[in-house]
């Protein structure tokens, strides 16, 4: 019996959001919590589901703060490690339409020295869903734990989920990126994966290309999923070539922060609700372009608010704007 719906390890961190300031002598910072994994469990816990977090923050106040919003937003946070590095800190500027630019505090900060020794076993072998970034895999220790703790939990039964974010500031290089964010994929069942990374890491420009090309490359991927911003989003499930492109629903944007992770937090959600073995093969076309479009209202309306998992919504309110 699983206890866990989804395990995620990962970064947690502080979004430290620029806001606009009368006085041009000063700059203003809103900090959220944040953090991809720890952004797509609170949206997985707000519809519902058991979650857990692995990961690892420092012993100060940023940390302290993360820990609060974690219990806050019914995670479990056992897998919470507590260290003596500083919080890593995530600069956030936005633009006037919200999309955003990134500046990194993160050399030799908490969440790039997790070791293996500091994961809890339990939250590997108990859950149902096992997610991971690409941003743990850019610096070590954290980068072998993260493709260790994934194995591990795709030998317990667990269907593992990969997000291969890209955050050019957080590598040595871009080859040395593409390198580690394949490792991530060949582990993967689930994806999500942004157009511009699409793009990056199949070398296509075409949409429905690209996809096609990472799920020949991978034969593990049994659904790849691209979010398209302002766009929406498209899939692939290459065991019968099943493509669909969803449109984007309109709303008002101030901040695309989270937006992503929201998405296929909700996505993840779904396709638990549909099944319980988290298998896309199982699906219609109709139940999965539902769900796709449940996940494209959720990352739509957490860009309507500032932060990240502040800005999360519920199932009520993301079910009343697919109408």
């Amino acid at each position: 019996m699983k206890q866990w719906d989804i395990t995620a390890l990962g970064e947690i961190l502080m979004d430290c959001v620029s806001l606009p300031s009368a006085n041009q002598s000063k700059m203003t910072l809103e900090a959220n919590p944040g953090g991809a994994p720890a952004n797509l469990l609170a949206q997985a816990a707000l519809l519902g589901h058991s979650t857990a977090f692995v990961g690892k923050a420092g012993k100060d106040a940023f940390g302290d703060l993360l820990a609060n919003t974690l219990q806050k937003a019914n995670i479990d946070h056992r897998g919470l490690v507590r260290g003596s590095q500083p919080t890593t800190l995530a600069m956030v500027s936005l633009d006037a339409s919200g999309d955003r630019s990134f500046a990194f505090y993160r050399n030799q900060t908490a969440d790039v020295t997790l070791t293996k020794e500091e994961v809890l076993p339990q939250l590997l072998e108990g859950c149902r869903i096992f997610h991971f970034g690409s941003v743990s895999l850019s610096a070590e220790p954290a980068r072998s734990t993260t493709l260790w703790a994934a194995e591990e939990a795709a030998k317990y039964g667990a269907v593992v989920s990969y997000d291969p974010n890209y955050r050019p500031l957080l590598w040595q290089s871009q080859a040395e990126a593409l390198e580690q964010m394949h490792r991530g994929l060949a582990l993967a069942a689930l994806v999500k994966v942004s157009e511009e990374e699409l793009a990056l890491l199949s070398g296509k420009t075409d949409l429905k290309e690209g996809l096609e090309e990472l799920c020949r490359r991978y034969p593990n991927v049994a659904l790849m999923t691209a979010t398209l911003g302002g766009e929406g989003c498209a899939c692939l499930r290459p065991a019968d070539g099943l493509y669909l492109r969803l449109p984007a629903f309109k709303v008002d944007c101030v901040d695309t922060t989270g937006s992503g992770d929201s998405c296929w937090g909700a996505f993840l959600s779904r396709l638990l609700e549909e099944n319980a073995q988290a298998d896309p093969n199982a699906l219609s076309a109709a139940a999965l372009e539902k769900m796709l479009r449940f996940a494209c209202a959720a990352g739509g309306l957490t860009a309507t608010a500032h932060g990240a998992i502040p800005a999360l919504k519920g199932r009520q309110e993301i079910e009343a704007l697919m109408g």
